[in-house]
C-alpha cells in the first residue's frame, strides 16, 4: 500500500542511511558515495512535478560518518561506519520509492552484499528513511522507516546535517505537533542506550564532512 499525507515538515525531502561493517567501511562508503549521488540524480531528473507543483533545485547534504557498536543480531560482530544522506527538494517530483529501493539494492549488491542472517554483518548496507510524504507499507519497504527514532546511527548523522530536521514518526506525548528534531531526540535517547554513543569521525578527502 503506497498512500500520501500533507503537510509534513519532511515532504520536500528524501533520506537515506548509508553503513558498512565488513572490510574497510571508510573505503566502501567513499567508493559508494559518487554512485549513490550518480543514481539519485538520474532518478530525481527523470521524475516530472506534480501537478500544479514548481520543479526546485535539488540538494544532496552528506552527514560526517559515526563510528558505532552493531545493534542486535550475532555477537562479536565489528564497529560500523553509518551516515546519512539527506535530499531537500523533492517535494514537487513525483516519488518512486520502490524504484530508489531497487537501485539501492543493486549498489549493495554490487559491494557484495548477502543476506545470511537478520542484523547481521555486511559489507554495505543502504535504507531509505522516507521519501517525502509517502507512507509504504510493502514486504519489501516500509516508509517512513518503523524505527528510524529508536536509532542513534541514525539521529547522530541527521542531527549533524540538522539538530532542528524534524524527521518521521510519532510525536512524544505533549510535544508540538511533529515532535522534536533529531538533535532533541538524540539526546532524548543516548541516556538509554545499551552501546556505546556515536563516535564522529573527522572528514578526509574521500568524505570531507
Amino acid at each position: 500500500m503506497i498512500a500520501s499525507l500533507a503537510d509534513q515538515p519532511w515532504a520536500p525531502s528524501l533520506a537515506i542511511a548509508l553503513g558498512a561493517n565488513l572490510g574497510d567501511p571508510q573505503a566502501t562508503l567513499e567508493a559508494v558515495r559518487p554512485l549513490l549521488q550518480a543514481l539519485l540524480e538520474g532518478l530525481l531528473q527523470e521524475r516530472p512535478p506534480q501537478p500544479g507543483a514548481q520543479r526546485r533545485p535539488i540538494r544532496l547534504r552528506w552527514s560526517p560518518l559515526f563510528r558505532t557498536e552493531p545493534v542486535g543480531g550475532p555477537p562479536g560482530q565489528p564497529a560500523y561506519l553509518n551516515g546519512v544522506l539527506l535530499v531537500e527538494g523533492v517535494g514537487a517530483l513525483e516519488p518512486r520509492p520502490l524504484e530508489l529501493l531497487q537501485g539501492l539494492q543493486a549498489l549493495e549488491e554490487q559491494f557484495g552484499r548477502q543476506r545470511l542472517e537478520a542484523w547481521g554483518p555486511r559489507t554495505l548496507d543502504l535504507d531509505l528513511l522516507w521519501w517525502g510524504d509517502q507512507v509504504v507499507q510493502a514486504p519489501a519497504l516500509e516508509l517512513p522507516h518503523p524505527r528510524l527514532q529508536q536509532r542513534s546511527f541514525v539521529l547522530a548523522p541527521l542531527a549533524a546535517i540538522d539538530p532542528l530536521l524534524v524527521p518521521p514518526g510519532p510525536a512524544p506525548a505533549g510535544a508540538r505537533r511533529w515532535g522534536p528534531g533529531c538533535g532533541a531526540l538524540l539526546a532524548a535517547l543516548l541516556p538509554r542506550l545499551r552501546e556505546a554513543a556515536p563516535q564522529r569521525l573527522p572528514g578526509r578527502a574521500g568524505w570531507p564532512e
